[in-house]
């Protein structure tokens, strides 16, 4: 019975230990999530390199050590989550479900790796990594519609990539690796259209469309968000207004008094 009651101990201080690193607002806490973004971006930077090493030796064994340690961080957020089933709707869930999947099963869905990419939608979509950096990091809190933009935009770019890597690495002869692809999708959003490379059949062809077209917009949308003045979150009690110039004293919408807080720097 001892024995019994000193082993749920540990596991629950073990527990709490992890429930701490995951939502706690302790230093170290935030030096761990700060950790597992680092971790999620350079998984994305390991998958878009070794696809150039596709079924090497060394890239399988590193496939399965990242799907052992992507496997541990869904287990520990399963384990200290506050609500199961809201964790079980969690889009970064199945991500990395599918992550695992494509990583541990390569022979079988090798059609479908382009689907490790996905990981890509994880990158500050932490509500905890998101609070973390507005906090200590004051470049990131004024720039952060500019960061997530981007940061939306090289999602999409991966997004895009991965479906013209799986629709013709099979058919055409100019795309081989995902490589190959992320340049006619960078050539193509970027409307320069170099010309090596094009995309085959009608499939491609609409595919190709629909890049031009959404990568247009993005594009448009990104450089809006960069070069237009520099906008604070404030919610006026009056109109609703959430948008207002960093300095501003009145809302421009109803004129209320506002009482934004301000560091006073420019």
């Amino acid at each position: 019975m001892a024995s019994h009651e000193k082993s749920n101990g540990t596991t629950n201080s073990l527990k709490a230990t992890f429930d701490r690193l995951y939502f706690g607002n302790e230093p170290q806490s935030r030096r761990f999530r700060y950790g597992l973004l680092v971790f999620d971006v350079l998984s994305i930077v390991f998958f878009v390199w070794s696809s150039v090493y596709e079924n090497e030796t060394w890239v399988l064994i590193a496939d399965a050590i990242l799907a052992l340690l992507i496997g541990l961080d869904l287990f520990l957020r399963w384990w200290v989550a506050r609500n199961r089933k809201k964790f079980y709707m969690q889009l970064a869930t199945w991500t990395d479900v599918i992550v695992i999947l494509t990583l541990l099963l390569p022979a079988i869905l090798g059609n479908f790796l382009f689907l490790r990419v996905l990981r890509a939608l994880r990158l500050l979509r932490s509500y905890r990594v998101l609070a973390d950096l507005r906090e200590e990091f004051t470049f990131f809190k004024r720039n952060e519609e500019v960061i997530q933009s981007t940061l939306n935009l090289l999602v999409f770019v991966f997004v895009m990539t991965a479906l013209v890597y799986v629709m013709q690495v099979h058919t055409n002869p100019s795309i081989n690796n995902y490589v190959d692809a992320l340049y006619f999708t960078v050539t193509a959003l970027t409307t320069t259209g170099f010309g090596d490379i094009t995309l085959q059949g009608t499939s491609g062809r609409l595919l190709a469309v629909i890049i031009l077209l959404l990568g247009v917009a993005l594009f448009l949308r990104l450089v809006q968000t960069i070069f237009r003045p520099s906008r604070v979150s404030y919610e006026c009690p009056d109109c609703g207004l959430t948008r207002h110039d960093a300095d501003a004293v009145h809302c421009k919408h109803c004129g209320r008094v506002l009482h934004i807080t301000t560091t006073g720097e420019d």
